[in-house]
């Protein structure tokens, strides 16, 4: 189903993309040719495969972990709240796929013993925030208690986080806006207040409210950067929706998530394959959380 993209993950996010926007698009110009193409990868045997290479050779049980697993739920949880004939189909079909990340997920998570901070793939705390986010959607109540108690020993303790010193000349994640995104998650809005203003100073609110300089959009890995303005869009308009009126970011950041989007919207499709073939499923996330 996911075969023959430059990534698995990226196919992965590409369907997620796919799927939203017939479900919040249903009169779109081409959707017959999305159906035509989700039936396609949808297909049941292709899906038992993709779920079978988990368990198929000693070293694929951690393919994809987490960021590819996390997509995955992503694009489940998308087809399990839509109430629609195509996607009931195609979520019962994706089920062997679903439930094996699942099952290899809940077997990792006691042995993650420390997060991963990282601003490309391996990032744990977008990861959480995304299986969280499922877990709720499909009430898997065990597997959201285990996911909070996690981001929560990883997490809560946080503080004066060194935001300044962010991005890495690859980032597509602020790995600090996906930490607060994933807290805010976890924490009643109060809580969550305290907690933010404890892990944020004012000179990392300022460097993270830049937006990253794309020095060339043809380069596999500085492209990234374009994907950074849009995850950092999502985060704070995400962030800013969990604070109250009289929080000083809210405003800030909803007002710096819109100069973001401006900015980085230009080059979705400007670049080459190395970013065309992900950029837009990350401009259609950050867009949908408007």
């Amino acid at each position: 189903s996911f075969y023959g993209c430059f990534d698995w993950h990226s196919s992965v996010h590409g369907h997620w993309m796919l799927v939203r926007l017939l479900k919040t698009k249903p009169h779109v110009a081409n959707s017959e040719t999305i159906i035509a193409t989700l039936e396609k990868s949808f297909e049941p045997s292709k899906l038992r495969a993709e779920a079978d290479y988990f368990t198929k050779y000693e070293n694929s049980k951690d393919f994809e972990r987490t960021y590819g697993w996390a997509w995955l739920l992503k694009l489940d949880e998308e087809l399990a709240t839509w109430d629609n004939l195509h996607a009931k189909t195609w979520h019962k079909n994706l089920q062997p796929l679903t439930q094996q990340i699942v099952k290899s997920w809940k077997n990792y998570l006691p042995k993650q013993t420390y997060p991963n901070r990282t601003g490309v793939h391996p990032n744990s705390a977008f990861a959480l925030g995304f299986a969280i986010d499922w877990a709720r959607a499909v009430n898997d109540a065990t597997f959201e208690r285990e996911l909070i108690e996690k981001a929560k020993s990883f997490y809560l303790n946080d503080k004066n986080t060194p935001a300044y010193l962010e991005p890495d000349g690859s980032d597509f994640f602020s790995p600090s806006l996906q930490i607060a995104d994933l807290m805010r998650r976890v924490l009643p809005p109060a809580a969550f207040e305290q907690w933010l203003n404890a892990f944020y100073d004012k000179r990392s609110i300022d460097n993270i409210s830049l937006a990253p300089e794309v020095s060339d959009i043809t380069d596999y890995y500085i492209v990234h950067l374009i994907g950074l303005s849009f995850s950092k869009a999502w985060c704070m308009k995400h962030i800013a929706q969990a604070l109250p009126e009289s929080h000083p970011l809210k405003k800030h950041f909803n007002k710096t998530a819109e100069k973001l989007l401006h900015n980085a919207l230009p080059y979705v499709f400007e670049g080459n394959y190395g970013g065309d073939h992900w950029l837009a499923s990350f401009a259609v996330y950050a867009l949908s959380n408007k």
